[in-house]
């Protein structure tokens, strides 16, 4: 290039010498010379031209050698940056497969503490995956907590970016996940720096401990555990090598032998410290056990522990101060994990503590052994207290009802007597009798309330039609409600409606809540009985009054015995009994009783029982039954059968099975007054009786037939809903032929009968006489 610059300026000088010549040949008088300017001229032009093109093309040599150079040059370039994005990528590769398959999870952020890189632990840790993470807050996908405080934690990815340094998290940091689960876990976190040493980023490295601290936390404890253990002070733990010498001394064994651990560890055995006289003994029972020569000392301590044998026995210890220590040992032979014998182990008891509280055991059980005594005596007393408080009120009753018999008996033949009473004489006889109705109700009712007390009441609870109940009540009531003109009104009833109830005692509690809510009405009253369906298959009686009511604290007075709430001077007569009698045999029947009252307004009663279904016949049986009566022969005799039952289903139900036998008449009775006035005029073959009757009861009757001598050849059944084990047995003593239960069971009832039957024909005073119907 200088060469060609050096030639271009000769040749511009030789043109400027050129024109200059010609300047001054033009001002010349010579032609020829300027001829020869001329063409020294030319000439110079064409050297110009040449010495132009020359250079020229020296110039695009030139070019064309340079962008070869630079072709190449780039070529190099080109082949070094695929070369180094190779290398990246494989790079890349490597450390994408290196995070994926690390057991720890790594966060990568960028200078602003944005995810720029998640691997599949750290998604699986936080919940989070690759797109949702990437571009994020790290302190979003990243939540940390203090376990102790709940509390939430700084993420260290900031105070890396900007301190430069190497950060961790305080121990028992806890990792919420997006999902849900939480993490114990341990981590670091370091900058990214660029090839300046810059900051370019942060990366965060952790890993799950959640296992990792359960399993140091059950370590500590199982430490915790077995150092309480060893250093309980309770018992005695001495651990020796294999040859018996002491290694291990508790605080125990400090205690109860009273040496100290450097006084022993290292220098004596257990058998040093034993009583000798009982190792000798203990050797010779274990070599004649064990047919072998054992030695009285340390191995006879440990020979079946030796041997993998369960082994606690007595021993007694010889303290430092020479006193002895009864204790109770466990030997166990401690191994290695080749199974080899290193030791062995034996923890004591002081036995005198147990001995003490065997002692003490045995008193107490001294104690309780009298203590049963002196309660079987109690109750021995207390039953013969009751029996005695029974037989007073039994024979308080005859003796007060016998000479009631003649005051109310003689004074209604006055009263009904000629010539009739004069006005005086007939209020007299009214008082007379007022008071001694009013005695025997009173008599009545302490002996319920007794009976109920006792818990001698026996109560008869099957299917009862409600519908028959309220009818004999308001029978029985409206005389007193027409005297008090109260209006009574009663439910009516669509369908049959059964409770579960002994009829005469459901019988007696209407009574005396019908009873008291028209005698504490108001003139001109009304009584309301209705029936409401509850919940879980109970059926609610209430009986409304409209009386004045009662206050709160006068409700919660209501069923206390012989409380009459302050009506005790008033014209109503009554003994403050019936309620408590009435509660005690609602509960009985397993039903409830209770009142709501508003002054100025009157008072519900009501009483909730059981609805039961009613009485049914199998079919199979009856078709049993029918087919036995088609087998009777038309000539046979009819027979009869009297049943006292004062529940009008079960009478129907006996009836209607009766009634299939041609060969058999029923005579019913609903009182057992009234069924032994029958049997004594009917001679029946059969009796079915119930036990709870109105009146007396079904044994009380059974008793009456028993004494006469025209119906005590008669089987007499007894056809009763109690059927306790007690109650059947009370009742085969009493004398019954055979003692069913209710519900019936028809094939064992019509078999019963029919025994029954065969048993009449053998007894029958005159077996070819026949009873008409």
């Amino acid at each position: 290039m200088k060469t060609l610059s050096r030639k271009l300026s000769w040749l511009a000088a030789a043109l400027l010498l050129a024109l200059t010549g010609l300047y001054l040949l033009r001002w010349s008088a010579h032609p020829r010379l300027e001829a020869l300017v001329l063409l020294a001229m030319l000439l110079s032009a064409l050297l110009i031209i040449w010495t132009i093109q020359i250079a020229q093309q020296r110039a695009r040599d030139l070019g064309h050698r340079e962008t070869q150079r630079l072709l190449a040059l780039q070529e190099e370039t080109n082949q070094q940056l695929l070369r180094a994005n190779q290398s990246l990528e494989e790079g890349e590769q490597r450390l994408a497969v290196t995070l994926n398959s690390i057991g720890d999870a790594v966060i990568a952020t960028d200078a602003h503490a944005r995810v720029t890189l998640i691997n599949p632990v750290a998604q699986k840790l936080t919940g989070w995956t690759l797109d949702q993470a990437l571009g994020q807050p790290v302190d979003l996908v990243f939540r940390i907590i203090s376990k102790a405080t709940r509390q939430p934690s700084a993420v260290p990815v900031d105070k890396v970016l900007t301190l430069g340094t190497l950060q961790g998290l305080a121990n028992h940091t806890v990792l919420i996940s997006r999902n849900g689960p939480e993490y114990d876990i341990a981590d670091s976190c370091a900058p990214i720096r660029d090839g300046a040493g810059r900051v370019m980023g942060a990366v965060l490295v952790f890993r799950n401990v959640t296992e990792e601290y359960a399993a140091q936390q059950a370590l500590r404890q199982v430490s915790t555990l077995q150092n309480a253990i060893f250093n309980s002070a309770n018992f005695s733990s001495i651990a020796t090598d294999a040859q018996g010498v002491i290694q291990i001394f508790n605080v125990g064994a400090q205690r109860m032998l009273g040496y100290t651990a450097p006084e022993v560890i290292n220098h004596i055995t257990p058998a040093n410290i034993s009583d000798q006289q009982e190792l000798v003994v203990r050797a010779a029972a274990l070599s004649q056990e064990n047919g072998t020569q054992i030695a009285p000392g340390f191995e006879a301590l440990v020979f079946k522990a030796s041997r993998g044998i369960e082994d606690i026995y007595e021993l007694t210890y010889i303290r430092k101060d020479g006193s002895r220590l009864p204790a109770v040992v466990s030997v166990t032979a401690l191994r290695d994990q080749d199974e080899a014998i290193i030791g062995y182990l034996l923890i004591g008891t002081d036995n005198t503590a147990r001995r003490a509280a065997e002692v003490e055991r045995e008193r107490l059980d001294q104690v309780l052994r009298d203590k049963n005594t002196e309660l079987e005596s109690a109750r021995a007393l207390a039953d013969k207290a009751n029996q005695a408080k029974s037989d007073f009120l039994s024979s308080m009753s005859h003796e007060l009802r016998s000479p009631l018999n003649a005051i109310l008996g003689f004074a209604q033949l006055i009263e009904s007597g000629t010539p009739e009473p004069t006005p005086a004489q007939r209020a007299s006889i009214h008082q007379i009798l007022s008071a001694g109705w009013y005695l025997l109700e009173l008599i009545n009712e302490v002996l319920d309330l007794a009976l109920i007390e006792s818990g001698r009441l026996s109560l008869s609870c099957e299917p009862v039609l409600l519908a028959d109940v309220l009818e004999d009540c308001q029978t029985l009531v409206a005389p007193l409600a027409v005297k008090k003109e109260i209006h009574l009104h009663y439910p009516g009833f669509t369908t049959p409606c059964f409770v579960g109830a002994d009829r005469t005692r459901l019988k007696q509690v209407l009574i005396n809540l019908l009873s008291n809510a028209i005698k504490y009405n108001r003139q001109g009253g009304s009584v309301f009985v209705t029936c409401t369906e509850r919940a879980m298959g109970h059926l609610r009686i209430s009986v409304q009054d409209t009386g004045d009511g009662l206050v709160a604290d006068k409700v919660s007075q209501l069923f206390q015995p012989f409380n009459r709430l302050g009506k005790e001077d008033s014209d109503e007569e009554g003994t403050g009994i019936g309620l408590v009698v009435s509660k005690r045999l609602v509960e009985q029947m397993g039903g409830e009783i209770g009142v709501v009252s508003t002054v100025g307004s009157g008072s519900v009663f009501w009483i909730e029982l059981n609805l039961v279904s009613a009485p049914q016949l199998d079919d199979s049986a009856i078709e049993i039954l029918l087919n036995e009566t088609e087998a009777i022969p038309s000539n046979l005799r009819q027979r009869s059968v009297l049943y006292v039952e004062d529940n009008r289903a079960n009478m129907e139900l006996v009836a209607q099975l009766i009634a299939r036998r041609p060969d058999l008449h029923l005579f019913r009775a609903e009182e057992a007054t009234r069924g032994i006035a029958l049997a004594r005029e009917h001679h029946p073959d059969v009796i079915l009786l119930d036990i709870n009757l109105p009146g007396i009861s079904g044994i009380q009757a059974l008793k009456i037939l028993k004494e006469d001598h025209g119906t005590q050849h008669i089987p007499v059944l007894a056809l009763s809903a109690n059927a306790m084990p007690r109650d059947i047995e009370r009742g085969l003593a009493a004398g019954f032929y055979r003692y069913l239960t209710k519900p019936i069971r028809v094939t064992e009832f019509m078999q019963a009968l029919d025994g029954a039957l065969e048993l009449a024909q053998d007894r029958r005073p005159d077996a070819s006489s026949a009873v008409s119907p």
